[in-house]
């Protein structure tokens, strides 16, 4: 882009009249990588008014209504700009990235294998074609894939994350740690190699190693939430109560575009366990209900439980992924908040509130439910998943895990229950996804809000009693 252009796109006097094609589409390519989506979309629609065939825009059009969460749209416009031009790789690659994310796993082998033939010598697409092999369980494949992008690029640490990511997923434990030093090595800074190795180490038993990890990592980034809570979750010392709103916020923003791909691959399976329970509790969908999406992330809940509401309102401390809520457009309000707060300025606002895999970065839960009884109306219903804490002899009933998250007894499930205000209805083991090969296993909490002067009686005589 020429200097000129870019002082008047930095004024924000720019007008698309007053740009050549070229200059226009160098703008909104940069307005794009830039993060200015509305200016970029609004140049890139403006060439196609005058250019309905600028294979370019329609590309990165595509791109950018992908990023949106628009992805059914987006990829229609890379097809067509692939037709228009079938020999940028460019264009193959970004439309295998956008089907993986919307988990059209087979589409995106053919458009990465199409991208190698066309740029047999870019490390990239073999690398991305590792992971669809490697979601789709190809194991030895997506290992060949990987091997020949080490080969073409010796020097990206994303390649040996991955293969460490295939190695640990197998139960090759030992070898995923050689992968993750190797990209450490390559990129001190990476750092989800630095957690993934961490994990590893403290699976092999390893825990002085998997400590001395996080160390070295919080000492190099001491204002870090990442490595201050898998730190915490390492030694099980200094263990917040629940996950820092900066280490929710930093985590998810981080892998909104691909959350639910990723989860797709892992077989996620809470929201419609959430969906189902709320069902066996309000029968045949009538939309009467005030519904709190609690955590709602890139909405996965939303449309199993739209037919239940009159009012969604889905609650998220990411930015990122309320930007993916928004798009599937079933939420009535998205609310960018600590849910705890956001729970307690609501008082007797909603008749259900469903949580999916959220209470898993909650330590102790007292907090958060007495704020959901608060804002729940009479006899609403309450509907959530945990991870179940096999082994609670000598824990307060919740325990950090390596992967940072909380996991928590039925005990206390139950007993925190009983004195936030709720009359438990079911507690049922669940499989809530799979990870690193094993399932996760968890409950389906489903309850509604019972009597608040008894529960205060209640914490009042537990409280004494602990005097």
């Amino acid at each position: 882009m020429s200097r000129k252009a870019q002082t008047r796109v930095k004024s924000k006097r720019v007008q698309p009249a007053e740009l050549s094609e070229a200059e226009a589409l160098a703008v909104a390519i940069h307005a794009h990588r830039v993060g200015e989506l509305d200016g970029a979309e609004t140049l890139y629609r403006r060439i196609l008014e005058g250019a309905p065939e600028q294979a370019d825009a329609l590309h990165f059009l595509g791109v950018l209504l992908h990023n949106r969460g628009k992805s059914d749209a987006g990829i229609e416009l890379i097809r067509k700009s692939i037709v228009l031009g079938p020999d940028v790789p460019g264009r193959h690659n970004n439309l295998g990235n956008a089907l993986v994310e919307t988990s059209r796993l087979e589409e995106a082998l053919d458009a990465y294998r199409q991208a190698i033939m066309l740029a047999p010598g870019e490390g990239d697409a073999y690398n991305n074609l590792g992971a669809v092999l490697r979601a789709l369980k190809r194991f030895d494949e997506a290992a060949e894939a990987y091997q020949k992008a080490i080969t073409l690029n010796p020097g990206n640490a994303d390649v040996y994350n991955n293969m460490g990511n295939l190695m640990a997923g197998q139960g090759r434990v030992r070898e995923a740690v050689a992968q993750y030093c190797k990209a450490i090595t390559l990129m001190p800074g990476h750092k989800e190699a630095r957690k993934l190795l961490g994990i590893a180490y403290y699976t092999l038993g390893q825990t002085d190693a998997a400590a001395e990890v996080y160390r070295d990592w919080v000492r190099e980034e001491p204002d870090n939430p990442v490595a201050r809570h898998h730190l915490a979750a390492c030694l099980g010392e200094d263990v917040p109560p629940r996950a820092s709103d900066d280490y929710v916020e930093r985590t998810f923003d981080g892998f909104a575009a691909s959350f639910d791909a990723k989860l797709g691959h892992l077989g996620y399976r809470a929201p419609q366990l959430v969906a189902d329970a709320l069902a066996r509790c309000c029968g045949e969908p009538a939309q009467s209900l005030s519904i709190m999406d609690a955590g709602c992330g890139t909405g996965l809940c939303g449309p199993l439980i739209a037919p239940y509401a009159n009012r969604l309102v889905g609650v998220d401390l990411s930015g990122g992924m309320l930007a993916r809520a928004r798009a599937r457009n079933v939420y009535d309000e998205l609310v960018k908040a600590e849910l705890t707060a956001c729970l307690e300025s609501r008082r007797a606002a909603f008749d259900a509130i469903v949580s999916a895999d959220t209470l898993v970065y909650f330590g102790a839960l007292d907090d958060v439910l007495t704020a959901a009884r608060n804002a729940l109306r009479a006899a609403g219903l309450l509907i959530f998943t945990v991870e179940v804490l096999k082994d609670a002899a000598g824990d307060p009933g919740y325990r950090i895990n390596p992967h940072g998250r909380y996991s928590h007894g039925r005990a206390y499930v139950e007993r925190t229950l009983a004195r936030t205000g709720f009359d438990l209805l079911a507690l049922e083991p669940a499989t809530l996804r799979n990870e690193g090969g094993n399932p996760v296993e968890g409950f389906v909490v489903s309850c509604r809000a019972g009597d608040v002067a008894m529960a205060l009686s209640i914490n009042h005589n537990e409280g004494s009693a602990h005097a």
